[in-house]
C-alpha cells in the first residue's frame, strides 16, 4: 500500500515538473494578468451603503420629526448626519420602490400604479423595464456585494409563480442575495417568505418577529461579506414590512403606548405640530392644516369607539418604535466593526405618507373592509385586546393616519397633497459629512438617491447595462447640500401622480389636483372625470405646509403649472390619464381561461392570482391521498390569517376544511373517523348563493370517498381575494396558518405517514 501511494506521488510529481517545464511562458502569462479581469474591483475607499425603507410612516410619526414615537435610532443618525424636511416620495408603494432603487421617475420604469392596479398603459404595466436598471446592478457590476432584505412589491404577478421567469425578482435585479417577501404585505408573525426564488418558512421558535428576523440575517450577511471579502464594499437594502398594515408586534411592546392616544387624534395633531416648530423641522411661520369633511372629529366618537380607536394608535406606536429599533441593531453592528465611518447611511421614513386604508372606524382585519366585507362593529369593539397581535390582521383608522402626517393634508395614495409625498429623509456618512445634525430644506425626491450614490462613490451611470441603452437619470443628486446647507435648490421640477390624483412641483409652486378616491375605497373607480377635478396652486417658498390655495388669485400661474404638468406626464408615460384603470385585459395572466388545474405534492409558493378564480362562484376541491399509518398535515391550502382554507389531517387522522373569510364566523367541517391506511379520496364543495352577485355566501361541503360526512355555510366570501401576500400550497402550509391546526403543529404543519397523489381545483 505505501509503496503503491509512493508510485503514484512519483508519477504526479513528475507530470507536474513536466508540465512546467514545458510552459513556462504560459506562467509568466497567468501570472501577470490584471487581477480587474477576474474580480470587479471598486473605486478606491468606496464606502459601504445601507438604504433602510420604511413602510406607510407619515411625516409627523417619528419622534424625531416632532412625532409621538420615540425613534432613538432615527435620533442617534440625525445627529451624525442631515435631516431633510422637504424630501419626497411617489405617494404609493411600488412606485416609490422603483423610483429609489433606478433613480427614475416611477412611470419611467413602467411602475407607475401599485402593483395589483397595473394595466396595460406603458406607464403603468407593473413591470420594471430593462432601460431603467437599478442601482444594485450598477453597483454589483462595479465591484460591490448587494443584498435586500425584507419587502420587494417589485415584480409582476404573472411572474411570481414557481415557474418563474425571475429576471424581475429581486436577484435578477442586481441583487446578489434577497431574503423578503414580494406582495404589499405579510403576516409579521407567519411571513410569506423567499429566500432568492425558493419559498421558505421562518425560522422555527416561538417570540418570531419578521423585522426582527430582517435584522438578524442583515447583520449576518454584512458579518460573512467583510470576513471573506474585507477590502469590498457592499449595497444593503433594509426594506420593513413595518410599519404597513397588518399592524402586528411583540407582546412585549404592546402595552408601552398605554394612555398616549386617550386625548384622540385632533388634539394630537395640534401637539405634534408644536413639537416640530421647537425642533426646528418646519419653519415658525408653517400653518396646521385642517381636518378633511370626510374625516370624523374625536369628539363625535362614543365613548367605547374611541376605547377601541386609542388602542389601535397605542399599538401602531409600538410597532413603529420597534422597527426603528431594528434599523438601530444594524447602526450597531456598523459601529462595532468599524465600519460605520465609511458607511453612507440613508433612512428614509416611510414609502409614503401613513395609510388611511383602515378605514374611517379602523379595523381587526382591514382586508375585508377593503373588498367591502367590514367586520360587524359590536364584533370589533369587543375584541378590541386582539388588536396587534397573531389573531388579527388589523390597521388603524383613516383619521390617525392623517394626524400622524402632521402637518400636511390628506393621507397616504392622494399624491396631489403633501400628506402623501412629504417624508422624512436622514443621511449619515461621517466621513464625509461635517454638520452633524444639520437641517437641509431643499427639495429632494426619491429619484434623488442614485444619483447621490453614484457620485458620491465616484462612478457614472453607464450608458448602457447589459447591452440595453438606458434612458437618463431623473433625480438630481443631492451631494451638494452635504456641505452647503443654503445652497440653491437643484431639483427644481417633479411631477407626481396615484390614481388619478397628480401635482406637480416647479420652482417653489405646487399645483394640485384631488381626484374621486378615497383611501379607504381601494376598489371604487368612481365615475369623475379627470378634466372635472379642482386644481388648487400653492407657494411652497413660503407655505411648508401646503395650507394656502391661491388658485383664484394666481390663475395664470396655476395654467402655467398645469401646462409643465401635461408636459411632464407626456415625458414620463402618464398619458394617456385615467384614475384608477383596473383593465388587465391585456396583461398575463396564469389563470385567464382556466376552470381546473391539478397540482401535485411539492407545488407550493403559488399566488392566488395563478390558481383558478374562485371568487363570485361555485367551486370544487379535489384531493387523492394515500395514507400510510399516523398521518397527519396539510393537503392543500389558500391564503392565511387574514382570510383563507385549508384541507388537512389533524393529530387524529380526522380529514378537516376550514374555511375563514376575513370577520365571518369561521367554518370548520371534521370527519367524524380517522382515515384508514390506504388510498383516500377527499372533496369540498363550495356552493355559493343561488342569488348570485358580489361577495356572498355558500355552502360548503366536506366528502370522503364520495360520502359527505360534514357541512357547513358561511355568511359571506373573499369577492376579489384572500389575501394579497399569501399563496396556494400543497402539502405543507406556507406563511399565516390557513387552517386551525392541532396547538402542537410543526411549523407549516408539513404532511407526514401519507402521500399526496394530486390535488385538484374545479369552477362550477
Amino acid at each position: 500500500m505505501k509503496q503503491i501511494r509512493m508510485g503514484v506521488s512519483a508519477v504526479a510529481l513528475a507530470t507536474a515538473a513536466t508540465i512546467m517545464a514545458a510552459a513556462p511562458v504560459f506562467s509568466a502569462q497567468a501570472a501577470s494578468a490584471p487581477t480587474e479581469e477576474y474580480q470587479r474591483k471598486a473605486p478606491a475607499n468606496a464606502p459601504n451603503i445601507v438604504l433602510v425603507l420604511l413602510d406607510d410612516v407619515g411625516f409627523g410619526a417619528a419622534g424625531t420629526f416632532g412625532g409621538p414615537v420615540a425613534t432613538p435610532a432615527l435620533n442617534e443618525l440625525a445627529q451624525d448626519g442631515l435631516r431633510y424636511n422637504r424630501f419626497h416620495t411617489t405617494g404609493i408603494c411600488s412606485p416609490t420602490r422603483a423610483s429609489l432603487l433606478t433613480g427614475r421617475n416611477p412611470h419611467l420604469t413602467g411602475i407607475g400604479s401599485v402593483m395589483n392596479s397595473a394595466d396595460s398603459r406603458p406607464g403603468y404595466s407593473g413591470f420594471q423595464r430593462k432601460d431603467t436598471a437599478t442601482i444594485a446592478e450598477v453597483l454589483r457590476q462595479n465591484g460591490y456585494s448587494t443584498a435586500a432584505f425584507g419587502k420587494w412589491h417589485q415584480t409582476p404577478d404573472w411572474e411570481l409563480s414557481p415557474s418563474g421567469p425571475f429576471d424581475r425578482w429581486p436577484t435578477g435585479q442586481g441583487f446578489e442575495k434577497f431574503y423578503g417577501f414580494h406582495g404589499g404585505e405579510t403576516d409579521q408573525f407567519e411571513p410569506s417568505l423567499f429566500d432568492g426564488t425558493t419559498p421558505v418558512l421562518r425560522r422555527p421558535g416561538e417570540n418570531y418577529h419578521l423585522t426582527e428576523d430582517l435584522a438578524e440575517r442583515s447583520i449576518a450577511w454584512m458579518r460573512t461579506i467583510k470576513s471573506v471579502t474585507p477590502d469590498k464594499p457592499f449595497f444593503l437594502y433594509f426594506s420593513t414590512g413595518g410599519i404597513h398594515a397588518p399592524i402586528q408586534v411583540p407582546d412585549s411592546w404592546k402595552d408601552r403606548y398605554r394612555g398616549k392616544f386617550d386625548q384622540g387624534w385632533d388634539k394630537l395633531r395640534e401637539e405634534i405640530f408644536e413639537r416640530q416648530k421647537k425642533l426646528g423641522v418646519i419653519p415658525a411661520d408653517a400653518k396646521l392644516t385642517p381636518r378633511p369633511k370626510e374625516l370624523p372629529a374625536w369628539d363625535s366618537l362614543t365613548p367605547e369607539q374611541q376605547k377601541f380607536s386609542s388602542r389601535l394608535m397605542e399599538v401602531y406606536a409600538a410597532f413603529l418604535e420597534h422597527t426603528d429599533a431594528q434599523v438601530g441593531r444594524l447602526v450597531q453592528e456598523l459601529k462595532d466593526s468599524g465600519q460605520f465611518d465609511n458607511t453612507i447611511f440613508i433612512y428614509i421614513v416611510g414609502d409614503n405618507g401613513a395609510s388611511g386604508e383602515g378605514g374611517l372606524g379602523g379595523s381587526l382585519n382591514y382586508m375585508g373592509s377593503l373588498v367591502g366585507l367590514p367586520e360587524p362593529e359590536e364584533a370589533k369593539l369587543a375584541g378590541v385586546e386582539r388588536f396587534g397581535g397573531p389573531d388579527s390582521y388589523g390597521h388603524i383608522s383613516t383619521a390617525w393616519a392623517w394626524a400622524t402626517n402632521t402637518p400636511f393634508q390628506w393621507t397616504k395614495t392622494i399624491a396631489s397633497h403633501l400628506g402623501a409625498t412629504r417624508n422624512p429623509l436622514v443621511i449619515t456618512w461621517p466621513e464625509r459629512i461635517r454638520d452633524k445634525g444639520g437641517l437641509r430644506s431643499q427639495f429632494g425626491h426619491v429619484n434623488d438617491i442614485v444619483p447621490t450614490l453614484l457620485e458620491a462613490i465616484g462612478i457614472e451611470m453607464p450608458e448602457k447595462v447589459n447591452g440595453v441603452p438606458q434612458k437618463p437619470i431623473s433625480g438630481t443628486s443631492l451631494a451638494y447640500t452635504f456641505d452647503q446647507p443654503d445652497a440653491p435648490e437643484r431639483h427644481r421640477t417633479q411631477y407626481f401622480e396615484v390614481f388619478g390624483h397628480r401635482s406637480i412641483y416647479h420652482e417653489g409652486w405646487m399645483a394640485s389636483a384631488f381626484h374621486a378616491r378615497y383611501p379607504w375605497q381601494a376598489f371604487a373607480m368612481g365615475n369623475k372625470r379627470l378634466e372635472d377635478d379642482t386644481w388648487e396652486l400653492y407657494d411652497l417658498r413660503s407655505d411648508f405646509s401646503q395650507a394656502n390655495d391661491l388658485a383664484s388669485k394666481y390663475p395664470e400661474r396655476l395654467a402655467e403649472l398645469q401646462a409643465v404638468f401635461l408636459k411632464e406626464a407626456e415625458a414620463n408615460q402618464l398619458l394617456p390619464l385615467a384614475g384608477q384603470n383596473l383593465d388587465k385585459s391585456a396583461l398575463p395572466d396564469l389563470s385567464r381561461g382556466v376552470t381546473r388545474a391539478t397540482y401535485r405534492e411539492g407545488a407550493v409558493g403559488i399566488p392566488e392570482t395563478a390558481i383558478p378564480k374562485i371568487f363570485n362562484r361555485s367551486w370544487s376541491l379535489l384531493a387523492r391521498v394515500e395514507v400510510k399509518g399516523e398521518a397527519e398535515g396539510v393537503i392543500a391550502t389558500l391564503g392565511g390569517a387574514s382570510a383563507g382554507w385549508s384541507l388537512f389531517l389533524d393529530s387524529d387522522r380526522r380529514p378537516v376544511f376550514s374555511y375563514r373569510a376575513f370577520e365571518a364566523p369561521k367554518v370548520n367541517l371534521v370527519g367524524p373517523q380517522p382515515l384508514p391506511a390506504g388510498e383516500h379520496n377527499l372533496r369540498v364543495d363550495f356552493d355559493y348563493a343561488s342569488s348570485g352577485g358580489y361577495g356572498k355566501g355558500g355552502k360548503l361541503r366536506l366528502m370522503v370517498n364520495g360520502e359527505a360526512v360534514a357541512t357547513g355555510e358561511t355568511p359571506f366570501s373573499p369577492p376579489a381575494m384572500f389575501s394579497i401576500n399569501e399563496t396556494f400550497d400543497v402539502g405543507i402550509d406556507t406563511g399565516s396558518a390557513g387552517g386551525r391546526y392541532p396547538a402542537n403543529a410543526e411549523l407549516g404543519f408539513p404532511l407526514k405517514n401519507a402521500k399526496i397523489g394530486e390535488v385538484t381545483i374545479e369552477l362550477r
